[in-house]
């Protein structure tokens, strides 16, 4: 469930395949990197040009297998038929407003609907932090009304194309908000995800629920209610400020009053000042052990499930933030009314048990189809 840099073996799971498409210069890397390897944004100015395919094996949700290709790059040269990919993101600097790139984009759109007309094309514009709000919108837009006329000079057939558009920056959570868009079209088990979601907002009273990758900070679901972009914002600040500082705590594993708990590490961000009792932030009720506490082999390490919940008045008073760990690498983050958080606390942490188990069970499943599938 982790994420991995290019360097990573790839096991023998099934990935989903994607194809990252862009000019020379374009931010494709650095999208890669700040989203993945936790690049600080500042350092993506001394990244150098890809040269040759570069592939990432990224361990979200689902396994990932991203190619990031250099600006040179056509069909011919790609060294991989498109019918291996199920998405392709094109990269298109916000600026670039000359053909070469729109062009290029096309080429490979064209291509891509003769080998597998099921393939997802995104587009990111990007860089958008370079320009005044009124001429980043003016520029997005000439840029899909090139690309879309474009498309309908090389046949009719495209006038109607589902080609999706979105404005991102790495200075701002626009780029996890859109590559959580292209994961959704790509996750089998979104519609369960969902449906847990609705079903813990409805018994919480919650407003709105994200299950988010801690690593990458991308969203892999959300209840059905719009995403409201402050609020996912708000996730990622949040998620980003208990990343920090995780590393300064751990679960006592020694404690033998946790030895009937699971044997899984969890190395994300355990509870800070602001978390919950421990009670309800360690104890994963309902989970049967993988290991009896009486095995003569000790257990490497119990399951620990951080929790933590902050109040966001006076922003938004009466409402509560919380974060609850769900596997070792997804956490639940709700807003909850902060009545029902204080006064009715096991009502809450029951239905996060429940959840959790639901996506563990999914999951697993998931992991088991992909291994049969490369058997």
């Amino acid at each position: 469930m982790s994420s991995s840099s290019s360097t990573a073996i790839s096991t023998g799971t099934s990935r989903t395949k994607i194809l990252f498409l862009g000019m020379r210069r374009s931010g494709k890397t650095s999208i890669l990197q700040v989203l993945f390897d936790d690049l600080p944004v500042k350092q993506t100015f001394y990244l150098e040009p890809t040269m040759r395919v570069a592939k990432h094996f990224i361990d979200t949700v689902i396994p990932l297998e991203i190619w990031d290709c250099p600006g040179n790059v056509t069909v011919d040269t790609l060294g991989a038929s498109l019918a291996d990919f199920s998405t392709i993101v094109f990269v298109i600097d916000i600026r670039d407003l000359y053909q070469h790139p729109v062009s290029k984009l096309v080429e490979f759109i064209v291509a891509a609907c003769q080998i597998n007309p099921d393939i997802n094309l995104e587009v990111f514009v990007h860089k958008a932090e370079r320009l005044q709000e009124d001429d980043k919108i003016e520029n997005f837009r000439q840029i899909h009304e090139r690309v879309m006329d474009r498309l309908v000079d090389e046949s009719p057939e495209f006038e109607q194309f589902p080609l999706n558009f979105h404005l991102t920056s790495i200075y701002d959570h626009s780029l996890r908000e859109a590559f959580s868009r292209v994961l959704h079209k790509l996750i089998d088990s979104l519609p369960y995800l969902e449906e847990l979601l609705n079903v813990f907002c409805s018994n919480t009273a919650s407003p709105k629920a994200f299950l988010f990758d801690t690593s990458s900070k991308i969203h892999v679901a959300t209840d059905t209610s719009p995403v409201d972009q402050a609020t996912h914002n708000l996730c990622c600040d949040y998620l980003s400020m208990l990343n920090s500082f995780g590393p300064l705590y751990k679960s006592n594993a020694n404690d033998s009053r946790t030895s009937r708990f699971s044997p899984t590490p969890a190395p994300t961000p355990p509870p800070t000042a602001t978390t919950s009792t421990p009670a309800s932030s360690t104890s994963p009720v309902g989970t049967p052990p993988l290991s009896s506490s009486t095995s003569p082999v000790p257990p490497s390490k119990p399951h620990f499930y951080p929790s933590a919940a902050t109040s966001l008045s006076p922003s938004r008073p009466g409402t509560t933030l919380t974060y609850h760990l769900v596997t070792p690498h997804l956490a639940l983050l709700a807003l909850l009314p902060t009545t029902v958080y204080d006064m009715r606390r096991g009502l809450v942490e029951w239905n996060v048990v429940w959840f959790r188990e639901g996506v563990r069970e999914i999951w697993v499943s998931g992991l088991r189809g992909g291994l049969e599938d490369t058997g």
